[in-house]
């Protein structure tokens, strides 16, 4: 959902349940403020009708390579690749509850499921999966593991890396602008940054000579620069247990030395080596478009993962 200068006012999820009514899931502090912009924008003589039903949910997310093998358990429902691709919906029964909402959706760049269940069932499930998952070492995770792995897997938040002021264009989401659409808030302004090439760009940051033991932390809002001088800023940041090192995403710019903007282009972010400021010692780091590019080694009781560029 954007506004007029393109800007993101909402990044959600959508679930279509029948030609005319959807389940819209939204960042949990949007929940008011996405309501109201709808709203808003709706025309006077608008049949659309908006209604609240967070509280009558709970959302469970079931995330991992053993996700599809364990859900298979506990569900009648064909849920193979074919039948249940990725980034669809199903309504599944799990266990002896009905009417759950099942998104085939991951946060964390593993195989993942996101369950929306009515409130009554939502115990009752909790424990199927608990019991059903213990052979698979289902292992309970929080909000930090979950910002961990996504932040390794280069996926923006909204509020944290997107903003009212980030297009899609700037953070590597043009495919998901349906320009062949007559009509959309927003679409005169990303067609005309489409047109003069974006200014900033949304990036991962893979930082180097950097011990976390003793180096400080960066937390965020640290300056980028390059050649000497700030070319941007971070969002947020973490610790990538995968790659073994720390991860920093967020947006940099391409000035000439009048200090005008000049457009952004991928060979700018991949072929030069930026610096990232934290508390004046400055660390270099590599620069992504995408994430790198993970390949799963089978070590037996040492498996995991190599990343690559």
């Amino acid at each position: 959902m954007q506004n007029k200068l393109g800007g993101y006012e909402n990044d959600c999820s959508l679930i279509r349940l029948a030609e005319n009514h959807y389940m819209m899931i939204a960042p949990t502090n949007q929940q008011t403020r996405c309501q109201s912009w709808i709203k808003r924008n709706l025309a006077a003589d608008s049949t659309v009708s908006v209604t609240d039903v967070t509280s009558m949910y709970t959302a469970i997310c079931l995330m991992g390579p053993s996700s599809r093998n364990l859900l298979t358990e506990l569900t009648d429902s064909n849920l193979t690749p074919q039948e249940f691709p990725f980034f669809t919906h199903k309504q599944l029964n799990i266990g002896l509850a009905s009417g759950i909402r099942v998104m085939n959706l991951t946060h964390t760049g593993e195989l993942g499921y996101v369950l929306y269940i009515p409130n009554e069932y939502a115990l009752h499930v909790y424990d199927r999966l608990i019991e059903a998952g213990e052979k698979y070492g289902i292992r309970h995770a929080g909000l930090y593991a979950m910002r961990t792995l996504r932040i390794e897997k280069f996926y923006a938040f909204w509020g944290q890396d997107l903003d009212t002021t980030t297009t899609p264009l700037e953070c590597g989401r043009t495919f998901r602008v349906n320009f062949n659409k007559p009509n959309f808030i927003g679409k005169e302004a990303l067609l005309r940054q489409k047109s003069e090439g974006i200014k900033r760009c949304y990036v991962q940051l893979v930082m180097e000579d950097h011990d976390p033991d003793y180096d400080l932390w960066p937390w965020g809002q640290e300056p980028i620069y390059l050649d000497d001088k700030c070319v941007g800023m971070t969002t947020t940041t973490g610790y990538g247990f995968t790659l073994g090192k720390q991860v920093c995403l967020g947006f940099v710019t391409k000035v000439n030395d009048e200090g005008v903007a000049e457009t952004v282009t991928g060979d700018y972010v991949t072929k030069n080596t930026f610096e990232i400021d934290i508390a004046g010692t400055k660390y270099p780091a590599t620069a992504n478009v995408h994430s790198p590019k993970l390949t799963f080694i089978d070590y037996g009781d040492n498996a995991g993962y190599m990343a690559t560029r």
